[in-house]
């Protein structure tokens, strides 16, 4: 059987501030848009699954078709749906997705209309009782993706997170990897989380998910460790410029470093890079089984994206930068609180 490997998440339409203060509007963009083109960087079978109002841009999937990926999993919804993403990066380096009348109002540009009365990205995400109208569901799940070999489910709504793992099981689908939504990861819903951790071949939260689920104080191996305690069975911790951590059930912990060494020119957008990261962590682990070779795929991933803006730059990307890229990875020296292994 062809390997299918399928992203699940949202397709957004992205406005952004860059860190120097350019703006982009109107961009495609999404969870699962960024991390489809971040698997697709190692395989050609990858397909979209999202849900999309009417008002989604009909020839934006037709490109998308048309440069390979799979969109038979994109379901329309009745009526127009609200798709708006919007991020600032500030000169300090902090991310804000509030607000951008003010942000705007910094760069000294109008807010573009599509922005009126945006509040954020993922209102209603956090509830576990309900499915906001673009949260993917069980039901949802397309019978041509049966048997998948893996599934990587974006930041979503957390009731999405806890139903649909089961379900993938039961079509068939070998490996299932989770973002979670930074909505969700907060003390008081902790409870929720544990219910779909054990389901799951690998979790991978963010250095800031962690810091709101278990306080800024909390040593990222030891939040990895606990996360396992949960029913993780491997754990997974993007740091931004910083690297990655790689927790594995056996207690192995491994540090990766980026690609980029800090202040590299190239790197000019850093929007949809932890998607991307965990696209190419999908198909690293589905086809190599090694969790710290399938990071290091998945920085390759990250480091592409970085270099550009939008999420279908990277779709030009040739797989020998890629595997050259991959060949200059280096696993940091061991911490002596914790095990590590070379690749």
């Amino acid at each position: 059987m062809t390997k299918k490997f399928i992203t699940g998440g949202g397709l957004r339409i992205d406005y952004l501030i860059t860190h120097d203060g350019k703006a982009y509007t109107g961009l495609p963009g999404g969870n699962a848009l960024f991390s489809a083109v971040g698997a697709s960087i190692w395989t050609k079978n990858v397909g979209l699954w999202a849900r999309l109002g009417e008002n989604y841009p009909q020839h934006w999937l037709d490109e998308l078709a048309e440069r390979g990926l799979d969109t038979t999993g994109l379901i329309r919804v009745p009526g127009d749906q609200d798709h708006r993403t919007f991020f600032a990066y500030t000169p300090d380096g902090r991310r804000d997705d509030t607000n951008p009348a003010a942000h705007f109002d910094r760069i000294q540009q109008p807010l573009p209309p599509a922005l009126a009365n945006y509040l954020h990205s993922t209102p209603g995400q956090d509830d576990p009782y309900v499915y906001e109208p673009l949260a993917l569901r069980p039901a949802d799940w397309p019978a041509a993706y049966d048997g998948a070999t893996a599934v990587h489910l974006s930041p979503h709504s957390l009731r999405s997170h806890m139903y649909i793992p089961a379900t993938l099981r039961q079509f068939g689908v070998r490996q299932i990897t989770v973002d979670p939504g930074e909505r969700y990861m907060v003390p008081e819903l902790i409870p929720h989380l544990a219910t779909f951790l054990p389901l799951v071949d690998a979790f991978m939260p963010s250095r800031e998910e962690i810091h709101s689920l278990m306080g800024k104080g909390v040593a990222m191996e030891d939040a990895a460790i606990t996360l396992g305690q949960m029913g993780a069975r491997l754990v997974v911790i993007k740091m931004g410029a910083e690297g990655v951590l790689v927790s594995e059930g056996n207690g192995r912990i491994t540090h990766l470093s980026p690609y980029h060494a800090p202040n590299d020119e190239r790197v000019i957008d850093v929007t949809g890079a932890g998607d991307a990261f965990c696209g190419g962590f999908m198909v690293g682990l589905a086809t190599t089984h090694n969790p710290v070779l399938a990071a290091k795929m998945g920085m390759v991933s990250a480091s592409l994206i970085l270099e550009g803006y939008g999420a279908l730059t990277a779709l030009a990307s040739s797989p020998s930068e890629a595997r050259k890229r991959l060949k200059t990875l280096k696993t940091k020296k061991p911490d002596r609180l914790f095990l590590a292994c070379q690749v």
